[in-house]
């Protein structure tokens, strides 16, 4: 209810208004209870990691631990892993409980969406057929710094990422280069298993990032990393 009256109060001063400036922003979702990831769901991401075109969604997951919020920083466990990556995506947040939808219908229970970084360590993720251990080190899925509403941000196919790290543009792309669109994958996610509201689904990343080039531009300690996402 607080929440509701700080919502129409939009645009006018009051005690609870703070300088965002001095704020420090967790995850725009604090605690889903599921994150679910698709791989290789842009088709010239999938052509620079010579991968084939995924003829049904690649479906993996991410714990709570990767949570982190717009500028924390990461920690890089150069111990263990060396290829650290970036991967900017579209994450839709879920707003109702979703169970065998229609495609036709799906996008009626996306709450709204937020961008996301979907780092990984690529030599631990490729080091077995399952992608977990380089996708879910902790503060490896940062979101935010805002959550906006679906009626806000319209066709979610027709929106422009990118990533920047220390100012160089190395991702650029819209996401009606995705194979499977949000629609699609909340109806097939939803076949198999019940959606619950606050669940996030992460879309996948377009081309451009460093295992696809060639000089393999890992990200090292000290790196900024700034993932757009249009309307977000």
């Amino acid at each position: 209810a607080e929440a509701d009256l700080i919502a129409k109060a939009a645009g006018k001063s009051g005690p609870w208004l703070l300088d965002r400036a001095g704020l420090e922003l967790g995850p725009v979702v604090p605690a889903p209870g599921k994150i679910i990831c698709i791989g290789l769901n842009y088709a010239k991401h999938a052509a620079e990691s010579n991968m084939a075109i995924p003829t049904h969604p690649v479906v993996f997951s991410k714990f709570n631990n990767t949570l982190a919020g717009d500028g924390e920083l990461v920690p890089l466990n150069t111990a263990v892993a060396s290829q650290f990556d970036y991967e900017v995506e579209l994450c839709a947040v879920i707003g109702k409980k979703t169970v065998n939808v229609s495609e036709a219908d799906a996008l009626s229970y996306v709450y709204g969406y937020c961008t996301a970084n979907d780092l990984s360590i690529r030599d631990l993720q490729m080091r077995t057929s399952q992608w977990l251990l380089g996708k879910t080190p902790d503060k490896f899925f940062p979101i935010g710094p805002v959550l906006v509403s679906a009626d806000e941000v319209g066709d979610p196919q027709a929106l422009q990422l990118s990533t920047k790290v220390n100012g160089e543009m190395r991702q650029n792309e819209n996401t009606n280069d995705m194979i499977f669109g949000v629609a699609s994958l909340v109806s097939y996610l939803s076949q198999y298993f019940t959606l619950e509201p606050g669940d996030l689904i992460t879309t996948g990343t377009p081309a451009g990032v460093a295992m696809g080039m060639a000089n393999k531009p890992w990200l090292r300690a000290g790196d900024v990393v700034v993932c757009e996402v249009e309307k977000l």
